[in-house]
């Protein structure tokens, strides 16, 4: 005599029960994944991040695992749907089958969207651009917000956000490595006295490198080219200055102010000398 019936795991009701049991399985396994996956891609991050210390270093890593990360996050997926549909009774062969045909069917209408993946895979592998970085590319110049295998995000200066798919992409130009360069045009009147304006250039430069604030910004002594491009009734002068990259902004615009300031007091200077 049976002291427990189970005749009923047999019914449509057991079943039943066994399908969600199994159901809830795979989306248990599928979470467990998926955190793992997260831990196992921020333990990596950490690690990579103690060996390569360099900023540079530290946002390709970043950059890598964001998209090791959403990679994982779809295969997790796709593949628990696929389980949980064949749970539910919906033969996965016709499916796998129909998405056969159809790849083969928008193949040719795809080959954009395979470009933008091999694209983006060798930007993130050859270090090209990372998340943080300021680029330009395909006429478009700002901040990197995202970079997946398909596009790439950048906000400009205005505030105007441009997705740029990476198939797009065949020149990145990278102004966020090792250093950068403050180049500094001034234009002036053709009779102006040159050694006049490249030693106040030369001043000003050397008040920069001794700056506390700026100071921190520059790598290295101004450069003084001297007269660039003569024209009718102008020329332009030019010098640059070395700083840490992304600092090329600030120490130009100071530059320039503090030449101004320096250009001014000598002509008022001369003019007061030349009154007596």
């Amino acid at each position: 005599m049976d002291i427990i019936n189970l005749s009923w795991i047999d019914s449509e009701w057991g079943r039943l029960v066994k399908s969600s049991l199994r159901i809830a399985l795979v989306l248990l396994i599928a979470l467990v994944l998926l955190q793992f996956t997260r831990k196992l891609v921020r333990l990596f991050s950490a690690r990579a991040a103690k060996r390569n210390r360099s900023p540079e270093d530290y946002k390709r890593v970043e950059t890598l695992a964001g998209v090791f990360r959403r990679a994982a996050t779809v295969v997790v997926i796709v593949v628990a749907a696929m389980l949980v549909l064949g749970e539910l009774g919906f033969s996965i062969t016709p499916i796998l089958a129909t998405a056969g045909v159809a790849g083969i069917a928008i193949g040719f209408g795809a080959q954009s969207l395979v470009k933008d993946f091999f694209t983006g895979f060798f930007l993130l592998i050859e270090n090209q651009i990372s998340e943080g970085d300021v680029v330009e590319a395909v006429g478009k110049e700002g901040f990197v917000e995202e970079v997946t295998l398909r596009h790439i995000r950048i906000r400009d200066y205005d505030g105007s956000v441009h997705f740029i798919p990476s198939g797009l992409i065949t020149v990145v130009t990278n102004k966020s490595r090792k250093y950068a360069f403050a180049v500094v045009d001034v234009t002036v009147a053709r009779s102006a006295n040159v050694d006049r304006i490249l030693d106040a250039m030369r001043d000003v430069g050397a008040q920069m490198r001794r700056d506390p604030v700026f100071g921190a910004k520059i790598i290295d002594d101004i450069e003084v080219a001297g007269i660039e491009k003569l024209e009718e009734a102008n020329m332009v002068v030019r010098c640059r200055i070395k700083v840490l990259p992304l600092k090329h902004w600030s120490v130009r615009r100071e530059f320039l102010r503090r030449l101004k300031e320096t250009l001014e007091g000598v002509d008022k200077a001369g003019s007061a000398g030349s009154s007596k």
